[in-house]
């Protein structure tokens, strides 16, 4: 065979080749490429845990959006389990939404799930925390949370003494919280963090472990709870201790309990960085709507600002 001759030979088997692939295709059995939704017409929220108020305030907050442009809304709650997102995505994927929000369990284990659902043609957008392959990401600004709780924090303790950290479940806006609390700490040479340890981001585990922390730690004079309800836990473990009187206590959400415990008389708790649940999703639903209209966000991270309220300013705060 001339060169010539084999390359017509070549040729001819891809082209072959690209028409089986074609046929397969059309037969189904290749996924046809994922078209954009031309209407938000059903949302799929999946959310970390109902049982945090947090994500009470994000439903309610994709209620208001999926009512505001006539779609069906359908609310999963993860339990914190990873392989339970994975089924849900794969739920809202054959009752054919076209826009699942969610807040990721795994930020990289739900990844392939996600992917499944955009060659299905559904829009995916991340809420307070990131999620890998979503089509953006709206969060608190985490870090600026974690820095204005502790800034206060400290400050109040005069600028020295002994701090515990109440850390969470390992996912990246509670990292961002906690490492933001540890950069204000580095303008303050006489403060020393000198107990941290992990909530499962509750009330409950929250005063577990500060209780433990407090009996290896008795001289600390303030906690960081990377969460609102991680933080009331600590408050129960300090008035428990008797120490209401030596430990101030902030945390990071902005949630009514905290508010609630802000205007309780007496409460070591004293601050809280804000965030708000419900705005993230009204963005995300207002991103996805623009999507279906050709206009793409300029940015795959939106950032929301968080505002510190205290005891002198929480009568000024909207809250959720």
């Amino acid at each position: 065979m001339n060169l010539i001759t084999s390359r017509r030979a070549i040729a001819a088997r891809l082209a072959a080749s690209a028409a089986a692939v074609a046929m397969l295709a059309i037969a189904g059995g290749l996924p046809a490429e994922a078209k954009m939704p031309e209407k938000i017409t059903s949302i799929g929220l999946m959310v970390q845990d109902m049982s945090n108020p947090f994500f009470s305030a994000m439903d309610k907050g994709a209620k208001e959006a999926a009512a505001k442009i006539g779609a069906t809304l359908n609310t999963q709650d993860a339990q914190l389990d990873l392989a339970n997102q994975n089924t849900q995505i794969d739920a809202f994927i054959q009752q054919g939404v076209n826009l699942i929000v969610i807040s990721a369990v795994d930020e990289a284990g739900i990844e392939p799930a996600i992917q499944r659902a955009k060659d299905a043609g559904v829009i995916v957008i991340a809420v307070d925390t990131p999620a890998h392959g979503a089509d953006a990401v709206i969060m608190t600004n985490a870090v600026q949370a974690g820095e204005k709780s502790c800034d206060y924090l400290f400050q109040q303790m005069g600028g020295k003494g002994q701090v515990l950290l109440v850390d969470g479940t390992p996912i990246q806006t509670i990292i961002d919280r906690i490492n933001g609390c540890k950069t204000v700490a580095k303008n303050y040479p006489d403060i020393k963090i000198v107990g941290q340890q992990a909530s499962k981001n509750d009330r409950a585990s929250g005063l577990a472990v500060t209780t433990d922390m407090l009996t290896a730690n008795p001289d600390v004079t303030g906690i960081f709870g990377m969460n609102d309800p991680s933080a009331l836990g600590a408050v129960l473990a300090v008035e428990q201790a008797g120490k209401t009187a030596q430990i101030k206590v902030t945390g990071v959400d902005g949630s009514p309990e905290a508010v609630a415990e802000l205007k309780r008389e007496g409460s070591p708790f004293i601050g809280t960085a804000t965030q708000n649940p419900a705005e993230m999703v009204r963005q995300a639903v207002a991103i996805a709507v623009g999507m279906t209209e050709g206009k793409m966000p300029t940015e795959k991270t939106i950032l929301i600002p968080s505002v510190l309220v205290t005891r002198e300013t929480v009568k000024d705060y909207a809250g959720w």
